[in-house]
């Protein structure tokens, strides 16, 4: 993997799940000048379409897209990955080659049990990755202790009580085309691959009508939602200000 120092760093279990729950916020957050990156836990094996190749390259597009400065896969086992020292590891030396900021992770309960395990799993690096005791290399180079600000959790599948929304209406359009760079997780026509429960056209209308929701609750076209492990701190209204009409 690449080093180089990044504000936010999002980390997401299966390819696609950064897609669906958070790439609106990177999108925001390049375009302000921002550095971003993702890191893939899994090549998302045990999906029931497709298949790990073709989801990397799906992957690969994805992050063009959204213009994200690096994104790795970490080779961990779909749906096997334990939160125990050998992963910890994995991601704790990830986070110190990085250098984030931010951390974005799954879901801390979800769905699918991979999305709460992996959140558990990068929340807990993401502390150990602090502690100097703990030895990591990166290419045969000793790392540095780091610990990042914030750990923030974006929403899937299931509706969780978000701690703070982020406006994305000038990228949704991108969001959800960054989502589709997945075809053959998301397009249910033209293919001999079995339908599921994220192929159909209206689980796509679901994850716009979940933006257009949170949105509405701040007044803007569309939002995503977070879960906070930290009360945030403010030293001036102003960046909680908003006109809304």
């Amino acid at each position: 993997m690449a080093s180089m120092k990044l504000d936010i760093l999002a980390f997401g279990v299966h390819p696609d799940d950064v897609e669906l729950g958070c790439s609106g916020t990177l999108m925001m957050a390049i375009a302000e000048g921002k550095k971003v990156g993702i890191i893939d836990l899994t090549r998302g094996e045990l999906g029931t379409r497709g298949s790990a190749a073709i989801r990397m390259q799906e992957a690969a597009r994805a992050a063009e897209i959204m213009q994200v400065a690096v994104r790795e896969n970490l080779g961990m086992a779909d749906g096997f990955f334990s939160n125990d020292e050998a992963h910890q590891r994995l991601v704790i030396a990830a986070i110190r080659q990085f250098q984030p900021n931010i951390v974005l992770a799954n879901a801390p309960e979800d769905r699918h049990p991979d999305h709460g395990r992996s959140a558990k799993l990068v929340s807990d690096a993401a502390f150990l990755a602090g502690l100097r005791k703990i030895s990591t290399q990166h290419n045969g180079i000793e790392q540095s202790a780091w610990r990042p600000s914030y750990v923030f959790h974006y929403m899937q599948d299931r509706f969780l009580q978000p701690s703070f929304v982020m406006d994305i209406s000038p990228v949704m359009d991108r969001k959800m085309g960054a989502i589709l760079a997945y075809g053959t997780q998301f397009n249910s026509a033209g293919t001999d691959e079995p339908t599921t429960y994220i192929s159909t056209p209206q689980f796509l209308e679901t994850v716009k009508a979940r933006a257009m929701m949170l949105g509405k609750r701040i007044g803007v076209a569309y939002a995503e939602g977070y879960i906070s492990e930290k009360i945030l701190g403010l030293s001036s209204f102003d960046p909680i200000i908003q006109n809304v009409t």
